[in-house]
């Protein structure tokens, strides 16, 4: 096998430009899907970080009516529909996937809440321990919720950077009075994301999916919520999973679980939802795949051309080497040995189209990156696919060739010039 490879490099040395010509078509062909799988994978990331965030891996699970979020800016109390406890919280951590389960109250559009004579209509959250971890918030100045502030009921409160700046007009507001709905509470600290995500903002579409319009939000502790609205009522959970893959199932699971423990009547019109970004994501994903793979299927046909170009060209070889062949039947070579040594010919000049065609294409998919903005992820198991396949382009259609020269009569082979 080795001298067959041997010769084989040998023979696409001594006839360079023929065997450049024979590979253009196989170069091209992995090039093309090169290039594709690799927009495909990278396109197919974008589409999933823009939608769920570089990689915080939450997912939140509502109280839904009539299969629409249920917001208690606008609504009443819900009857029918207990609390969630921390037995319940503790359920949902043991769930498959899940790593760690906030749970929170919140008014998306609040009102009577002031600083000063200044009118605050932002968001307006009331959140347990587990919070800030799940969501990967930070303290950037003051200090965070402490124990101490849940058990013992404390009027404390946390700001995000736009609420600083529209409430307090940039000051630091550390140790400064809020009045929230009548209730006065101390900032004790600032907070913002530990990683910020910026998405990639091509249309209005996406401008109206990601824009912040709000005020700013605030955060108080979960206990002390009631003292704010007079009421018990039910929580939203934000759900912490191991991996994004796992953010459809763990969510289900949770909203299922939820449903079926907090909800009173089996016709109640009430039910948890999980909010599934990843399923949009792969929504999207599908339909970016669906065309690419047309585009896929085309580039495919430079490979069957490139075979037949193989193909052509091993048919002029053993139409050349006729007196070669001849002389090695004559001295005892086999069908087998002369079967083998065209076929490896075949397999070694489609392996190097392959392999310059992968080159070629990571060039490509870079080049395309570069000039339109567009993300591409290089796949490893498809370069190896792409290689291998090329290797059996050159089996496949160097077979008819290699049996063709395997069969040669010698002495008619060895009467040709």
């Amino acid at each position: 096998m080795v001298e067959n490879i041997r010769l084989a490099l040998q023979g696409v040395w001594s006839h360079k430009l023929r065997s450049v010509l024979t590979m253009l078509g196989i170069i091209i062909g992995i090039a093309a899907i090169i290039t594709i799988v690799s927009t495909i994978q990278g396109t197919n990331e974008q589409i999933k970080e823009n939608l769920i965030g570089a990689g915080n891996n939450v997912v939140t699970v509502q109280l839904n009516q009539d299969g629409n979020p249920y917001d208690l800016s606008w609504s009443p109390i819900p009857t029918g529909v207990r609390t969630i406890t921390e037995e319940t919280r503790q359920e949902l951590e043991k769930l498959r996937g899940v790593e760690r389960v906030s749970l929170y109250c919140e008014r998306n559009y609040s009102d009577g809440n002031y600083y000063l004579n200044t009118d605050f209509n932002g968001s307006l959250r009331g959140v347990d321990e587990n919070y800030l971890s799940v969501y990967g918030y930070r303290v950037k100045s003051g200090r965070g919720f402490t124990q101490k502030d849940f058990t013992e009921y404390r009027k404390v409160a946390l700001v995000d950077a736009k609420a600083v700046s529209n409430l307090f007009g940039g000051e630091n507001p550390v140790n400064k009075n809020l009045e929230l709905q009548g209730e006065v509470f101390t900032v004790v600290g600032v907070v913002t994301l530990s990683e910020d995500f910026t998405p990639t903002i091509n249309s209005m579409n996406d401008y109206l999916m990601y824009a912040d319009t709000s005020s700013g939000t605030i955060y108080v502790p979960l206990t002390v919520w009631p003292s704010i609205y007079q009421f018990d009522e039910p929580q939203s959970v934000a759900i912490k999973v191991d991996s994004t893959d796992s953010m459809t199932s763990a969510g289900k699971s949770a909203a299922d679980l939820l449903t079926d423990k907090q909800i009173m009547g089996t016709n109640s019109k009430f039910d948890y939802r999980s909010q599934d970004m990843l399923e949009q994501a792969q929504q999207l994903q599908q339909m970016s795949q669906a065309t690419n793979t047309q585009l896929i299927w085309i580039a495919s046909i430079s490979l069957l051309v490139g075979g037949i170009g193989v193909m052509n060209i091993m048919l002029v070889s053993v139409t050349e080497r006729t007196s070669e062949i001849g002389l090695k039947k004559a001295i005892g070579a086999k069908k087998r040995r002369i079967l083998m040594q065209f076929l490896t010919e075949a397999a070694v000049l489609t392996s190097i189209g392959g392999l310059v065609g992968v080159v070629s294409g990571i060039a490509m998919a870079e080049l395309i990156s570069r000039m339109m903005q567009i993300p591409v992820s290089i796949s490893i198991p498809a370069i190896a696919i792409a290689v291998v396949f090329s290797t059996l382009i050159g089996v496949v259609f160097g077979l008819l060739p290699a049996t063709q020269a395997a069969n040669l009569n010698p002495i008619e082979a060895l009467r040709r010039e």
